[in-house]
């Protein structure tokens, strides 16, 4: 392992947390936030990911520029996608920064603004994620109370 390696291993283990509010990023850092399939990033996250990060307009998934979309919101139907779309969608994330572990993947609170949906629904999808993907604040605390529930319920079954 060279330098650049350790170098990077240490700016990982001291940002546990997604900011609150990321106004710029690192040459090797991605923004990943919520997104709809048709690419209308008009407002909150998505926003800020076109106007600061190169978001592309009209691609809703995937890596674009310093950003990864994750669909969480329908624009067609204006209600969130399925549960199941979604953690479909965070599974194919996951699987891609495992493949680029070079890269920092900064999670924004994903599904929790315009979609609507509550942290303790959407941050267990990330359970197992790479070291590489840091989440906000409430998803780390919020996988940790699923991760206890189902210790309990394992030891203490109903």
């Amino acid at each position: 392992m060279d330098r650049r390696e350790v170098d990077k291993i240490l700016e990982v283990a001291m940002k546990m947390y997604t900011p609150e509010n990321i106004t710029e990023l690192m040459p090797d850092e991605v923004f990943v936030f919520g997104s709809n399939p048709q690419g209308r990033h008009g407002s909150g996250a998505a926003k800020d990911a076109i106007d600061k990060f190169g978001a592309i307009y009209g691609q809703g998934i995937g890596l674009q520029g310093q950003c990864y979309a994750i669909p969480t919101k329908d624009m067609q139907k204006l209600e969130p996608l399925s549960l199941k779309e979604i953690d479909w969608h965070v599974e194919n994330f996951l699987y891609f920064a495992l493949r680029n572990r070079q890269i920092t993947f900064l999670v924004t609170k994903i599904g929790c603004g315009l979609a609507g949906l509550s942290v303790d629904v959407i941050a267990p999808m990330f359970i197992g994620h790479p070291e590489n993907v840091i989440l906000p604040y409430e998803f780390v605390e919020s996988i940790k109370m699923y991760e206890l529930q189902e210790v309990l319920d394992e030891c203490y079954p109903s």
